[in-house]
């Protein structure tokens, strides 16, 4: 029987702009179907970009401390939205991956030396930007002894002292370095985020051979069986191949474990060499994705085609 045939982009470093949009064809087996070029996006992943210079003060901001973002290591497509409202995910750790994990635009390759003065770089700027919730993230440093916790540690802390911001981290998963782990939770972040990012049959072609689906939840676990006040939270990039069935499991697994928010977002290929778009999820499915989520227990639930894990991770993180 012949496979059908769907669309998929890939998207450009220039999103949300769709112009000049390019994707190889790719043959995925009897997994995923088989895709052709499109230059097209669906019209409800169509952006204006927004006007004035608050993104310009945000962009000089984090080049003259020196800082990288996962904004634009990621190609997010809310980079824009996000430094015009004076706000941005903070990577710290450097900008080169240990992981080759098939959908994600950061490098990867050998990482550079840890930046002692980082975590007061990063403070400085989350009180110059006024920040009332501050994101940090990283990439995977598999190469250090402790993962990089003790440098999440620091960060977390100078945020803290500098500015009495809420703070909010987004880890790789420490599976090499469960002591790591221990010590960014010994910050106590407000929001400690693991992502989950995709259905358990995807997650080595999608996260690569040395995630664990069980890790991930038993991580999420630990994070609150050692300290019940911070809040866990998860997310998935929805359109990679999974199934409904298969994404309400996994839900019902983060809920087992204590998982208290949730996000939601269409996975966006961000280059011909990345993992394709199997399918765009439509707005309407997202919104009941939303619903059913909520009824099954978690506290907090974002759900759309551009929701990304720090996404108005404010919000979020104020709800009681």
């Amino acid at each position: 029987m012949q496979l059908p045939i769907l669309k998929v982009v890939s998207l450009a470093e220039t999103l949300p702009n769709s112009e000049g949009l390019s994707v190889d064809s790719v043959a995925c087996g009897s997994v995923a179907p088989l895709f052709e070029p499109s230059r097209r996006l669906p019209p409800w992943l169509r952006r204006n970009v927004p006007k004035g210079n608050a993104n310009h003060f945000t962009s000089g901001l984090l080049n003259e401390l020196r800082l990288e973002t996962v904004c634009e290591n990621a190609k997010c497509p809310n980079r824009m939205e996000c430094y015009s409202q004076n706000t941005a995910t903070f990577m710290i750790l450097g900008n080169v991956c240990t992981r080759p994990c098939g959908f994600c635009a950061v490098s990867r390759g050998k990482p550079e030396a840890l930046e002692g003065d980082e975590p007061a770089r990063v403070a400085e700027a989350a009180l110059r930007l006024g920040l009332k919730h501050v994101v940090i993230t990283s990439v995977t440093r598999d190469d250090l002894p402790d993962g990089g916790g003790e440098h999440f540690y620091q960060c977390v802390i100078a945020v803290r002292m500098k500015t009495g911001a809420s703070v909010e981290v987004l880890t790789p998963d420490f599976v090499q370095h469960k002591h790591g782990l221990d010590r960014v939770i010994e910050s106590a972040p407000e929001v400690f985020n693991h992502n989950m990012e995709t259905v358990p049959r995807l997650y080595r072609k999608v996260r690569g051979p040395k995630s664990e689906y069980r890790w991930t939840l038993a991580l999420l676990k630990h994070v609150k069986t050692s300290n019940s006040l911070i809040k866990t939270k998860s997310g998935f990039m929805l359109g990679l191949g999974e199934t409904r069935d298969e994404l309400l499991e996994c839900l019902a697994d983060l809920r087992t474990n204590d998982c208290d928010f949730l996000t939601l977002g269409q996975y966006l290929q961000p280059g011909p060499k990345y993992l394709p778009v199997v399918r765009y999820v439509p707005p309407d499915e997202f919104d009941e994705l939303q619903r059913i989520a909520k009824s099954m227990g978690f506290k907090k639930v974002a759900s759309g085609p551009f929701v990304r894990s720090s996404y108005h991770a404010r919000d979020m993180a104020e709800t009681t």
